[in-house]
């Protein structure tokens, strides 16, 4: 089925005057979710990621309305299924560019890491200016996997490319403790871990200590997907780990998306 993309500026539909905008935004910071039956996982920490950033980086307050009502306008009353991306970027005001493609699930098979040294300028923010990891996913693929993985000078693993890793296992999960982005499915994941009763913690991660647990993940908006490889290191893929980890998800509610 074909998917028509949309985009929305400030609230309105966007028009051919917001291309400079557009193009702006990639200087900006930005949100991605992934909408089912107009619901969204976490709704309320992706509004809470976009105020934090935006005073953070431009010293000014975001409306959070202007962000839920621009969701709304860009779905309307048609679209129930779609990958969503909120921006924010900074010209002489602050504005609010809400756009949407055909919705992505997870991959359907293990995936193979490379292990690259790169750290994300500002790692706590999810911000544009994304060459340089898009740069080693390709390189990753060229050489026959699937994404990369980002570690510290120090061999510390930190997170992929745009996914958080976790590793399961004696009933814990862990995760890496290293500058990263805080993303909102390990939010979710960790909310939904205390709530099952699953210990976790996070502590320094090296690439050599993966194969040593049950079952190592990555978790984006897309969802949850196990790791198989890490550089020449075949990981272990327990099922029940995995089945588990996949519990804790699927019981995180889903958000409506408020009409305006």
């Amino acid at each position: 089925m074909s998917f028509t993309e949309r985009a929305v500026v400030d609230g309105r539909p966007a028009e051919g005057g917001d291309v400079a905008l557009a193009v702006a935004a990639r200087l900006g910071h930005f949100t991605a979710m992934q909408v089912r039956r107009r619901r969204v996982r976490g709704l309320d920490l992706h509004v809470a990621r976009l105020r934090a950033a935006t005073r953070e980086l431009y010293g000014r307050d975001l409306d959070p309305g202007l962000v839920l009502s621009s969701i709304d306008l860009l779905l309307g009353d048609d679209v129930l299924d779609a990958s969503v991306r909120v921006n924010v970027v900074q010209t002489a005001d602050v504005h609010v560019i809400a756009s949407s493609g055909a919705p992505i699930d997870p991959p359907t098979s293990p995936q193979r890491l490379r292990s690259a040294a790169y750290q994300r300028f500002l790692p706590h923010i999810k911000h544009g200016g994304g060459f340089p990891t898009a740069h080693l996913v390709r390189e990753a693929r060229a050489a026959g996997f699937d994404d990369a993985l980002l570690v510290a000078g120090d061999g510390a693993v930190a997170e992929a490319a745009i996914t958080n890793l976790g590793a399961f296992a004696g009933g814990q999960v862990v995760w890496p403790e290293a500058p990263m982005l805080h993303g909102i499915t390990m939010r979710l994941m960790e909310q939904g871990l205390a709530r099952s009763g699953i210990a976790q913690e996070r502590r320094p991660l090296k690439v050599s200590d993966l194969p040593s647990f049950d079952a190592v993940f990555l978790a984006n908006s897309h969802g949850l997907v196990p790791v198989g490889q890490v550089d020449e290191f075949v990981l272990p893929l327990d099922p029940a780990a995995m089945s588990r980890l996949h519990a804790v998800y699927e019981d995180t509610p889903w958000d409506p998306i408020p009409r305006r």
